[in-house]
């Protein structure tokens, strides 16, 4: 097993100073990885996933960073349970989460009270499936160590968010990733806590690893948009096998137009706008050539609908009663799909302006999903 990160990375002794203190603590630990925006939070969690998975066969790690998820396409929050180590740093790679919610959106800062509830009801299921174990001789549950990896909206009401989140998880690890802008990083200490310090949380910081000319930390500048496309582009390529000869975006956007979608009635399904309001006579206009959530829609009021995935709503036939979808999700799944979620996720432009490409929101042949 191979922990050592890609080339392009150089872990500073503190991280890993940092990884290895957490790793072996004398109980599997919840650790809590928040700082301003690309001061490192997912390379570190990353390499604290690897770090630990020396030590536990399997890690949980519960992704609260919308817009730039870890393991899945962004507007998710989700829980994925890790079992491989991954030794690129760099190039994120898509899991199938144990649980997932489709928020809908690149930030939080649309709606940070539903927010806060899908990232309690995440972690609520991970306390439920992972952290009860029953008294007897053969307790049906282990502990997994968990991971949460959060956004780098730290000030104003993101500040306020991140508190609540912190409060509510209650880890055993904080780690604090600092920059030199000092303007810029969380407060000092145990910022969350309205009690003195009582030991009880190990609150761990460190510097971002991206440093200029005179050592001093700094934020690591990106461009997230299109690293967002390109994830859901990833995604949508799992509908192919892995030796489809598809290698650009043309071919991707060629093989999505001849792809065959599922044909679904739409009486079968309920359809939700995420964060906005749609008049019923626009509903169709509105959900045609879109990204949609995939989703179980619960009949208790309490129960937020689990996601399975994102699909392409590639042509609606109001006539007939059905809706053309295109999803990399399993049958076995969408049998169970009873809910589309719409929020602010498009379909990457890249794949709509390839020259000389038939669009791909028109369909004939279709497959039935009842």
């Amino acid at each position: 097993m191979d922990s050592s990160p890609s080339l392009d990375i150089c872990i500073p002794e503190q991280w890993s100073e940092a990884a290895d203190s957490i790793a072996y603590s004398s109980t599997p630990p919840i650790v809590f990885i928040c700082g301003a925006k690309n001061c490192g939070k997912t390379t570190f969690s990353r390499y604290l996933l690897n770090i630990l998975l020396h030590k536990y066969a399997k890690v949980a790690y519960l992704d609260t960073d919308v817009g730039q998820p870890e393991f899945t396409p962004p507007a998710f929050l989700s829980l994925t349970v890790v079992h491989k180590v991954t030794p690129d740093l760099i190039v994120p790679c898509l899991k199938t989460p144990e649980r997932c919610l489709f928020f809908g959106d690149v930030s939080s800062k649309r709606d940070p009270s539903t927010y806060l509830s899908y990232v309690f009801a995440i972690y609520d299921y991970y306390q439920k499936e992972y952290c009860i174990s029953e008294k007897g001789e053969n307790p049906c549950n282990v502990k997994l160590p968990l991971i949460v990896n959060t956004s780098g909206w730290v000030k104003g009401v993101g500040y306020d968010v991140l508190v609540d989140m912190l409060k509510y998880i209650s880890p055993t690890h904080v780690v604090k990733i600092n920059i030199s802008s000092e303007n810029k990083n969380l407060p000092a200490g145990e910022f969350w806590s309205d009690e003195e310090c009582d030991g009880t949380i190990n609150l761990i910081e460190i510097n971002s690893a991206h440093q200029d000319s005179s050592n001093r930390s700094l934020l690591f500048q990106k461009d997230a948009r299109p690293l967002r496309d390109l994830r859901i582009m990833a995604y949508f390529r799992q509908c192919f096998s892995s030796d489809s000869n598809i290698s650009t975006i043309k071919e991707l956007a060629h093989a999505l137009a001849s792809h065959c979608p599922y044909e679904v009635p739409i009486a079968s399904v309920k359809i939700r706008h995420l964060h906005y309001e749609v008049p019923s006579s626009e509903m169709f206009f509105c959900l045609n050539a879109t990204i949609v959530g995939l989703a179980v829609d619960s009949e208790e009021p309490e129960n937020l609908p689990w996601c399975f995935g994102l699909g392409i709503v590639r042509g609606i036939d109001s006539v007939k009663g059905v809706l053309y979808v295109i999803t990399p999700v399993p049958h076995s799944s969408l049998e169970k799909v009873n809910l589309l979620l719409q929020g602010y996720i498009q379909i990457p432009s890249c794949l709509l302006q390839v020259q000389g490409c038939i669009s791909p929101y028109m369909s004939a042949n279709t497959l039935a999903v009842n």
